[in-house]
């Protein structure tokens, strides 16, 4: 019934049959607990998602609800019943309808329950306590509250003013449990109670009883005894740890309290100011009295005496408040000046001591509360809105200049300066988006500018990823300020890479990925967010491959420059349009094809010699220059990243060139060639797109290598490169550098079989059927050898070629943050994780079952592995019971080595779904013993911390299950759990005494039962 409309729902008319039998059928209070919370859940749903259905039931849906909730007495029911009364009223508004007649039984059966006299037994864990009850009763008359004040008027709530006042205070002070002010620069736009519903529906109630009677509720605020307590409290604590709890509960409190009652209207703005203002002045130290003279001795007094926290933190929330209270409305900017002639002049008259008094805290104060404040003063007045700023423009500038100043030259101050650099980024974005000019104009001289020299100076004394984060931070401040910015990026980027590619510099390498990494992470999202940069996206790499194309020759040692380089081509490319990737792509095309190590006219290309059962690759791809293989790693990034829409020119040639390569162990050329033929004349939409080749042309290019159907041959171990057939000295360290012609197949393959499996082609199939082939190899096509060498490495080559066989299916399944996914435009057809298991699952089992060989078994587990940590537990449910055997074992085959330990925490994983869910415990009740003596063997396991973690809290979630089940293995996992009280790790020292907890339990359960 609560499904969205593209999942189906009930209809109306089922729905009202619903209703109606429910009625009729249904004695709610004889049924046990549980039963009648679904009955009040279906209630509920019935009267919020189809009101217009049960509306017309009238005088019998009502009675109906009043014999359901009268006399229940559980408090998770109750929470149910006061909301369903809730929205009968709200469906039944009209005093003289259907509810009035029965609005007296429903005030006698709730009003039974107030005052609220709960009991919560000892030992019962109902969900529901009674500060819960109590909080939801509050909240719902802070509602009524504020619903009876706009329906009654100010006339008739005016003779109610004082309760209503003291409820409210009442309120805040009793829903405030502690301090929850967090004084980092994610909160610098306002402080946030943790979650306090009621605090924030005190607030609400306030401010609209101030706005409908503001004279009467103000003089309330104004002579209230609680406040001016508070206040002259104020002095005797200096710093905020000074303060106590109480204190500081209370002093929150009225911070909130004037700040509602200051940004209600200008009126009340006035009166609060007049009245408050003057007096947090003086405790400051900020009186009129040292307004006049020479401002020279003013400044020193300032920086030399630290400011009062409680006056400090009044004063701001004040500022903020009337900074708010303008800054909402478009008319009070367009009245005179006369309108808020208090509040406006009391602010002109201070805003210079307060600009200097901010400053000097953030110089003199080390204390985290005071600099948050102080930082947050300086940035409310910069915030101002221009023709009515008490700030004039110089002092705006010195706030732009203080604030520069930390960036640059406090940055060991952690707090300080990300509190400076967000401050700068909400005065930049608040002054573009009200198109203030003037203060434009001044920011871009002052930070914008700056912000951009920082990277192009050679300037060490600065960490360079913290100018990377402040000019990130300022540029996603504004559009204006991101174009500036980009243009000095870009500057700077490519200096870098100019004095790469001519002089080598290796510390322009590291500066450089921090610049590109930036690029990738924050500035392209950004630009691509805001739409309207389409130029921005096609220059940068349109103006990478110019460069590359102007260097004749270069050598780049640095592997991690080209994959963020790489990261960051595939970023821009794929933000960009079709019409701007076509442009890219045609680029990266001619630049590929003018290299004499890519050979890319067809005719040529389809009769170069490369004998791919021989693996006789071609002289030149041999010997790539560093030149050639950065323009081959960045032509590939293109391709993974085009729409499907885009043209890719000279496929087949384009084809032939990644299988060389791959070959090569190039690995983003395998990837690039699964992008191919996963876009390949398909659209997102799922239409076709015309093209020089088809899909099955393509595959059949890729698919006719003999190479990948003998995989599994033994033939292929006497490989033959360039003539020179291998050594076995050179097999052996093929194997060790993982670099075989095989395993850089299977590799290959599996990028090729991801992105058919993505698209949901049949094709797929046969990748997978070479995986298997390598599964099952037995070795018997292996030579025998005199040689002990000879056969060790043999051996190892087996077990390299089927382990590489195995992993592929973690590239099948697997999602890819470097390729084959959304963001670089995949087609991704829906449930084909779920899909592929299904499949796959029936076929491994027996395979699994009927292997003789101990290497092939292992792994087979392994590929099982793969394919169920990575496919959707919902699907893993279902087939659970056969499951659980396999997963057992395999788990305690990954057990054994340490590298394995990424695989086998993601099965524990799969295993910890299973126990967690309610049909997968009942699969589990038949192996509970095989569960658990698995179980207590990883609790001890030594290589991963997360591991032992998890089998713990697998066992509390097995401790759940029937106590006939999991009895007898009691003392077994209280003395394995022993173990793991001691363990290095926190966490599962606290997971192993909840567990021991769970198991000592059973024992009494036992003598209860």
């Amino acid at each position: 019934m609560r499904r969205k409309s593209s999942a189906g729902v009930v209809t109306s008319t089922d729905a009202k049959a619903v209703a109606e039998s429910f009625l009729q059928n249904l004695q709610v209070q004889s049924l046990g607990q549980h039963d009648r919370k679904l009955c009040f859940e279906l209630l509920e749903c019935l009267l919020e998602r189809y009101p217009n259905t049960v509306t017309p039931m009238g005088d019998e849906l009502i009675y109906g609800i009043c014999e359901a909730v009268d006399s229940e007495k559980d408090p998770q029911c109750l929470m149910l019943t006061f909301h369903i009364v809730e929205v009968l009223v709200q469906l039944f508004p009209d005093t003289s309808g259907p509810f009035a007649s029965f609005a007296g039984d429903l005030f006698e059966i709730l009003s039974c329950y107030f005052p609220i006299h709960f009991t919560h037994p000892r030992g019962e864990d109902l969900g529901i306590k009674r500060d819960d009850l109590s909080r939801a009763l509050m909240l719902d008359s802070l509602k009524y509250l504020s619903s009876c004040t706009s329906n009654y008027g100010p006339e008739r709530m005016a003779k109610h003013a004082r309760a209503i006042w003291l409820s409210i205070k009442d309120a805040l002070y009793t829903s405030l449990q502690e301090p929850t002010l967090s004084f980092t620069s994610e909160s610098l736009d306002g402080l946030v109670f943790q979650e306090n519903e009621i605090a924030k529906e005190a607030l609400t109630l306030l401010q609209q009883v101030i706005m409908q009677n503001n004279g009467l509720f103000l003089s309330l605020i104004v002579e209230d005894e609680d406040i001016n307590i508070i206040l002259n409290a104020v002095p005797s604590y200096e710093s905020y740890s000074d303060i106590p709890l109480q204190g500081k509960l209370k002093l929150f409190a009225a911070g909130c309290i004037l700040s509602i009652s200051t940004k209600t209207s200008v009126a009340c703005c006035n009166m609060i100011f007049e009245s408050f203002f003057p007096r947090l002045m003086e405790i400051l130290g900020l009186s009129e009295k040292k307004l006049s003279g020479d401002h020279s001795p003013k400044d020193n007094y300032l920086i030399s005496k630290r400011l009062n926290f409680g006056a400090l933190y009044l004063s701001v929330e004040l500022l903020a408040a009337c900074r708010d209270l303008i800054a909402g409305s478009t008319q009070i900017a367009c009245k005179s000046v006369s309108t808020y002639e208090t509040s406006h002049c009391m602010l002109h008259s201070f805003s210079n001591l307060l600009t200097k008094a901010f400053c000097s805290t953030l110089v003199t104060s080390p204390h985290d509360a005071d600099i948050y404040f102080g930082v947050k003063g300086l940035q409310i007045l910069a915030t101002f809105p221009g023709d009515v700023s008490p700030v004039p423009i110089s002092e705006f500038e010195n706030i732009l200049i203080t604030f520069m100043s930390i960036i640059t030259v406090d940055f060991k101050k952690t707090l300080l300066w990300r509190l400076a650099l967000k401050a700068l980024m909400n005065i930049g974005s608040f002054i573009d988006k009200n198109n203030e000019s003037e203060k434009i104009l001044s920011y871009m001289r002052i930070v914008v500018e700056k912000i951009v020299s920082l990277v192009s100076l050679d300037d060490v004394t600065m960490p360079f990823p913290l100018k990377l984060e402040a000019i990130s931070g300022i540029g996603r401040s504004g559009l204006n300020y991101m174009l500036h910015i980009i243009q000095g990026f870009e500057e700077a980027l490519f200096a870098n890479l100019s004095e790469i590619y001519v002089h080598g510099n290796v510390k322009s390498a590291k500066v450089t990925i921090w610049l590109l990494e930036c690029y990738s992470n924050k500035l392209l999202p950004w630009i691509h967010e805001n739409g309207v940069f389409e130029e921005v996206l096609l220059r940068f790499p349109i103006n990478i491959w110019k460069q590359i194309e102007s260097c004749v020759d270069f050598s780049v040692p640095e592997k991690e420059l080209l994959d963020a380089m790489m990261t960051a081509m595939k970023h821009a490319v794929a933000f960009c349009s079709e019409e701007s990737q076509n442009e890219i792509i045609q680029k990266s095309y001619n630049v590929l094809s003018s290299s004499t190590s890519f050979p890319l006219k067809e005719s040529v290309a389809l009769t170069i010699p490369v004998q791919l059962e021989g693996l006789q690759l071609t002289q030149k791809m041999d010997n790539l220059s560093c030149r050639d293989e950065w323009i081959l790693s960045l032509f590939a990034s293109v391709v993974i990243a085009v729409r499907p829409q885009t043209h890719i020119p000279n496929v087949k040639v384009i084809l032939n060139l990644f299988i060389t390569t791959l070959l090569k162990g190039h690995v983003p050329a395998a990837q690039a060639l699964g992008s191919i033929v996963n876009k390949f004349g398909k659209s997102s939409t799922g239409s076709e797109i015309s093209s020089d080749c088809t899909l099955e042309e393509a595959l059949d290019i890729i698919f006719q290598l003999k190479l990948w159907t003998h995989l599994n041959n033994g033939a292929l171990l006497r490989c033959s490169v360039n003539g020179s057939e291998m050594g076995h000295t050179d097999l052996c360290q093929a194997v060790v550098n993982n670099k075989l012609p095989q395993i850089l197949a299977i590799t290959g393959l599996s990028w090729i079989g991801k992105g058919l499996l993505l698209r949901g082609h049949d094709k797929v199939k046969d990748v997978t059927m070479i995986f298997l082939e390598c599964l099952l190899s037995n070795g018997n096509a292996l030579p025998l050898s005199q040689n002990s060498l000879e056969n060790s490495c043999e051996q190892d080559l087996r077990a390299s070629v089927m382990k590489s066989a195995a992993d592929a299916f973690r590239v099948l399944m697997s999602d890819s943050e470097v390729c084959l996914n959304r963001k670089f435009h995949a087609i991704i057809r829906p449930l084909y994780k779920q899909r592929f298991f299904s499949t796959m699952m029936p076929i491994l089992q027996p395979l699994i079952m009927k292997s003789d060989s101990l290497l092939s078994r292992s792994m087979l587990y392994r590929a099982f592995a793969h394919i169920i940590s990575e496919t959707p537990l919902v699907a893993v449910l279902g087939e659970a019971k056969k499951l659980i055997p396999i997963l057992l074992d395999c788990l305690s085959m990954l057990n054994k080595d340490a590298q394995d330990k990424d695989t086998l925490y993601s099965l524990l994983l799969v295993l910890s779904g299973i126990l967690t869910d309610k049909d997968g415990q009942e699969a589990v009740v038949d192996n509970a013993h095989l569960v658990i003596n698995c179980l207590t063997g990883l609790i001890a396991y030594p290589h991963m911390m997360l591991v032992r973690e998890t089998a713990i809290q697998c066992l509390v979630a097995m401790s759940e299950l029937p106590h006939a089940r999991i009895y007898p293995m009691r003392i077994q996992v209280l003395q394995a759990i022993s173990k793991a009280l001691d363990d290095s790790r926190r966490a599962v020292r606290q997971e192993a005494v909840r567990c021991r907890q769970a198991w000592a339990s059973i024992a009494s359960r036992s003598l209860h039962f």
